[in-house]
């Protein structure tokens, strides 16, 4: 969304306030969302597992980089879901396939995090 400036770069007071409301977006997760919490749990397991087992900064960056992807993406489906609920609890086929392409994604993005760790560390140990 476009400022009072148009497109040019923010003022620090801006960036402030984007800053802030990412910080309630995952403030809102972390109290509603189990799945966002679990996945949380499991990046701070894996993340310093990436940073030990990575070999150079690439390897590091796949391996944690897949591991935050799942949280983002995460973000990104329980927001579908919370306008979905927004406007009713009643079954719509849409609806129902908004959300069903969320989760989708998100188990994408987990079958990502499985692909990259086994091709980066599967040669290691086979």
């Amino acid at each position: 969304m476009a400022d009072e400036t148009g497109h040019l770069p923010r003022r620090p007071a801006r960036i402030l306030k984007a800053t802030v409301w990412s910080l309630q977006g995952l403030r809102a997760a972390w109290l509603h969302e189990s799945s966002f919490r679990l996945e949380v749990y499991l990046l701070v397991v894996l993340a310093p597992l990436a940073l030990w087992l990575g070999q150079d900064g690439v390897e590091r960056a796949l391996l944690l980089g897949s591991c935050l992807l799942v949280l983002a993406v995460e973000l990104l489906n329980s927001a579908i879901e919370a306008v979905i609920e927004r406007y009713g609890a009643e079954h719509h086929e849409l609806a129902g396939r908004a959300k069903d392409m969320g989760s989708a994604a998100v188990f994408v993005c987990m079958v990502n995090v499985v692909l990259v760790w086994g091709l980066v560390l599967g040669p290691r140990w086979f």
